[in-house]
């Protein structure tokens, strides 16, 4: 119970890490980044318009923007189909959810120049630039594998904890807690790395060495959003499966 409590003591510590100076908003007693949220809702409102533009005709024989989408939904069922198994389909939208947003979130601190918009103080970046956001992100998919877990297995789901041996019922408690804390970690500094990297090289030599690193940052971004949903499939197809 102590390595329990010391585990969830750090991922609320994480959520106090800071990176440069943020824009707060004072909600009651909270302090929320208030840059977070904004860039945030500018991914959903992408997302949301995107897809409303590409499927408001459907057509029979798909093309131009339903063609894309219909394309990236089978993308998302195969990635989910591979790691969590026949069982898949209930988790689609869940990890289809995941992967398009941090996608979007990551793409959208590579293209658009959100540095331009000046704020009271502190500055906009890509949501998954922040901690917070990453370590919601994996707290989100800890609670989906708990879940996938006890809904196939019921209170039986528990019983992996002492397999092969109950000797390893401390390290097997402390695996499903390190989970988060990787699947945060991971993404947040690849992509701060990268928009670090970025701000760098547009500063000492502002004119071309800065565009292949660019180009070179959105596939990495791409390749994280895609980690991060595989992992999350594997993760929940693991604990239905009851192996490690």
């Amino acid at each position: 119970m102590n390595v329990l409590a010391n585990t969830l003591k750090g991922l609320y510590d994480v959520s106090g890490v800071e990176v440069g100076q943020h824009f707060y908003w004072q909600i009651g007693s909270f302090q929320v980044h208030g840059q977070v949220l904004i860039t945030s809702w500018v991914v959903i409102a992408i997302l949301l318009g995107s897809a409303a533009i590409a499927v408001r005709n459907p057509q029979t024989i798909p093309s131009g923007g339903q063609n894309f989408f219909e394309y990236v939904l089978e993308f998302i069922r195969d990635v989910s189909k591979t790691q969590i198994g026949e069982e898949y389909g209930p988790w689609v939208p869940f990890i289809g959810t995941m992967f398009l947003f941090i996608f979007v979130s990551n793409w959208s601190g590579a293209l658009l120049p959100w540095k331009i918009i000046q704020l009271p103080h502190g500055e906009l970046a890509a949501p998954t630039n922040d901690i917070n956001t990453t370590v919601a992100l994996a707290l989100l998919t800890s609670v989906a594998y708990f879940y996938a877990g006890l809904t196939k297995k019921g209170l039986g789901y528990f019983g992996k904890y002492i397999q092969p041996t109950p000797i390893l019922l401390p390290i097997n408690i402390l695996e499903d807690f390190t989970k988060p804390l990787s699947l945060s970690f991971r993404l947040f500094g690849n992509i701060l790395a990268d928009e670090l990297v970025v701000v760098v090289l547009v500063s000492l030599v502002p004119s071309v060495v800065p565009i292949p690193v660019m180009f070179l940052g959105l596939f990495t971004s791409g390749i994280q959003a895609l980690i991060f949903a595989t992992l999350a499939a594997a993760y929940i197809g693991e604990s239905m499966e009851g192996h490690h």
